[in-house]
């Protein structure tokens, strides 16, 4: 279903003196997109809203969107089949919305390459500091990152490019995968916790229930394997969080 509001905003305005930050929402409950989509405009962003899971790939193309809020629960085509494809061919920010209590779906956002996720009913402020954090990751690397370089055996990781490469093999990094590589490459030989790498990630203490980090990390060794690593490159420290262990 098609939110005909949304289809007049599909032209920037030429009038504007610079375009506002674009996200495309995509949620069929026309009540609930259009409380986001007003709450974030007077907020200054400039909001699309797409209800058809398989109108949204042809609708990213042309809006390149700075941001995708996905819904899991879509007619067409379901939300987590959206993201695998979306994320095949562009790493902006992905944001999911997941109802309450479906823990396994934020995984599973997770794991098809989502950046992080809100939990139903959506607290406004909530989202809109996700979103924020998700934009100033996306947009520059962390301070210490600006202009540096982190080099562990065949693994080269480049700070200003936001870029990821082993034996000059590229890997594949989401905003997410990237700052938690960095965090984890910088510190090597180190414990990170668990508390420290969902601050960094999400902006949020560590619970002691949240297992969105476990399933970052999976992925992360995932991608390092793929691209000619090993996934013993981050070992896991029972009780305690994680270790960037290179390839000794």
């Amino acid at each position: 279903m098609h939110a005909d509001t949304a289809v007049s905003r599909d032209t920037p305005q030429a009038a504007a003196p610079a375009r506002r930050c674009r996200v495309l929402l995509v949620e069929d409950s026309a009540r609930l997109a259009a409380s986001i989509r007003d709450y974030l405009e007077r907020h200054s962003f400039e909001v699309f809203i797409e209800g058809d899971g398989l109108a949204v790939a042809e609708r990213f193309e042309r809006l390149k969107p700075d941001l995708v809020i996905l819904d899991l629960m879509l007619p067409g085509k379901d939300g987590l089949t959206i993201c695998r494809e979306l994320r095949r061919f562009d790493r902006i920010p992905i944001l999911i919305l997941t109802a309450k209590g479906e823990n396994i779906d934020q995984v599973l956002g997770l794991e098809m390459g989502a950046d992080d996720y809100v939990v139903k009913p959506v607290e406004p402020r909530v989202l809109l500091a996700r979103i924020e954090a998700l934009l100033r990751r996306a947009r520059s690397a962390p301070p210490e990152a600006r202009e540096a370089k982190l080099a562990a055996g065949r693994l080269s990781i480049d700070g200003a490019r936001r870029s990821a490469t082993i034996d000059e093999n590229p890997v594949e990094l989401t905003t997410g995968d990237f700052d938690i590589l960095w965090l984890l490459a910088s510190r090597q030989g180190n414990v990170v916790t668990r508390d420290e790498i969902l601050r960094v990630v999400r902006g949020i203490d560590y619970d002691g229930l949240d297992r969105s980090i476990d399933a970052r990390i999976c992925r992360l060794r995932r991608k390092l394997l793929e691209a000619g690593g090993a996934e013993s490159m981050i070992k896991t420290v029972r009780l305690r969080g994680y270790l960037f262990a290179g390839e000794g």
